[in-house]
């Protein structure tokens, strides 16, 4: 059926330009009075593809006046009815599964294929929400005491709010506003004002399928509709995803504010190959790992770390194959690696680039200032590796979110468990090897919180949850569907009769 619908949909492409994008508040498009408007510019082709305004003050504590409003009836809607209309979007978004894919393409940059695979994650986490009538269900303890029974309800708080990152369009807020809304809760979400498109397209299809006014709204803007949004006394909390520092600094005024936060932030993935491990598999997902999405995943790996005689025929086959990898602009079927998200992108991740080999780093392929041909004005930067790379150098230790990789060598695995217990993140790990031993070792011991094992890219369910330590996470919730729990609280309820 979805092969189907894919193909039948494989030549739906977005628009050209999409004019002024509006706010949802209430139900409807509403137009914004902001004067500050910022152009969207496809980084492929560094055309103008729509403009962004950064709504006012006024018109964000009118979305939460909204939203609140819609709490005090759409909380008492049965979950069942609660979850309709998510099986009408979810419905939707298969319909428009091939052109929504091509939008991401379009403002961020990724490779179809990635988009595609964004999109069905992203339907799949609606898909879960669906089932919020056994998700969010209480319990009972029978008879505590003579006619006593003791009840513990979930009920859902007020308005939510979320602010997400660039990398993931489409699905970073469908990891969180899904579950909020099915619980009972009413949400706003602030896209990316980078990438805020895709959110669009997805509203309006939110707008077919009768939630009720309110219930559902987006606001466009920046740090200053962020900051209006977690000061408002009428917002319950907030999800994040994106760096460690904003992360940080915004969980940390959360529990000032006495408000709930949960923020996945930044990473440093250490990708572990043992000499037993089969080259020809691992190389394939180093290069998906490492320059899939243009390395613009907190997933990606990141630091690869050869153990003992592994390191000759691993890198010289990592280094053939990277340099062959085709670069252009993702809605080609055959490109491996598109643009990074902006130009200011580019120049942050050239920098590094840079201070890689000031630092003494020996470029084993050197992404910068490659030229593709029919874009010479896309934000590209090539596959790039590092040898000789010490843990004390930069690019060790702070997060390129780019497609370059870092090569630090190991004699053995508690050598390389170390690297990753001293790393200050705790994200994901990945470890390839054909001992059943040593993967235990491994998932035991590494201190990150999503362990891949012979996977090269540690991608949870929309079932499960994502995991992050250390500061790769804020927040003991890390959201998907254990997010039930942080947009509910329980509610305790006594009753004596006799």
């Amino acid at each position: 059926m979805i092969a189907t619908q894919q193909a039948s949909t494989l030549l739906a492409e977005p628009k050209k330009h999409y004019g002024k994008l509006r706010n949802y508040v209430g139900g409807r498009w509403v137009e914004s009075s902001s004067t500050d408007v910022r152009d969207i510019v496809n980084p492929a082709t560094g055309e103008v593809i729509a403009q962004v305004p950064y709504s006012t003050p006024e018109e964000v504590t009118e979305a939460i006046q909204v939203a609140k409003e819609a709490f005090r009836t759409w909380q008492y809607e049965p979950p069942v009815r609660r979850a309709r209309p998510f099986f009408i979007l979810k419905h939707l978004m298969e319909e428009h599964f091939e052109s929504l894919a091509r939008t991401l393409v379009q403002e961020m940059g990724k490779t179809i294929s990635d988009a595609r695979a964004e999109m069905r994650r992203a339907i799949e986490e609606v898909e879960c929400a669906c089932g919020i009538p056994t998700l969010m269900k209480g319990y009972l303890h029978d008879t505590i005491s003579p006619n006593i029974d003791l009840d513990v309800l979930y009920v859902p708080l007020g308005v939510f709010f979320m602010v997400p990152s660039f990398n993931f369009p489409a699905l970073v807020p469908l990891e969180y506003l899904p579950y909020a809304v099915a619980c009972g809760n009413t949400y706003i979400n602030k896209p990316s004002p980078i990438v805020p498109i895709s959110q669009v397209r997805i509203f309006e299809l939110i707008e077919q399928c009768g939630f009720p006014p309110g219930v559902i709204n987006l606001v466009h803007g920046d740090a200053d509709v962020v900051n209006t949004l977690m000061e408002h006394p009428d917002t319950q909390g907030f999800s994040f995803v994106g760096s460690t520092p904003v992360g940080k600094m915004l969980y940390a005024k959360a529990a000032a504010l006495g408000k709930r936060g949960q923020c996945a932030t930044g990473a440093k993935n250490h990708f572990v190959v043992m000499p037993d491990a089969d080259l020809d598999a691992t190389v394939a997902a180093i290069l998906s790992s490492f320059f899939g999405a243009a390395g613009q995943r907190c997933l990606a790996g990141s630091i690869l770390v050869p153990v003992g005689d592994i390191y000759e025929p691993l890198v010289d086959r990592l280094v053939a194959a990277a340099s062959k990898m085709k670069l252009g602009y993702g809605m080609d079927e055959s490109v491996e690696l598109g643009p990074v998200v902006t130009q200011k992108a580019k120049e942050r991740i050239v920098g590094y680039i840079n201070k890689g080999v000031e630092q003494g780093a020996r470029l084993l392929l050197d992404g910068r200032g490659v030229q593709v041909e029919g874009y010479p004005n896309g934000a590209f930067v090539g596959p790039t590796i590092f040898d000789d790379v010490t843990p004390d150098m930069v690019i060790a230790q702070e997060e390129i979110f780019g497609p370059v990789a870092c090569i630090i060598r190991a004699k053995d695995l508690d050598e390389a468990l170390g690297m990753i217990e001293r790393s200050r993140f705790g994200h994901s790990a990945m470890l390839f090897t054909a001992s059943g031993a040593a993967a235990r070792k491994f998932q035991h011991r590494a201190t990150c919180g999503n362990i891949g094992i012979n996977i090269g890219v540690a991608a949870t369910q929309a079932y499960a949850t994502l995991g992050g330590l250390k500061e790769s996470a804020y927040g003991d919730l890390h959201g998907r569907s254990e997010s039930v729990l942080f947009f509910t609280d329980r509610k305790i309820v006594i009753a004596r009769w006799s």
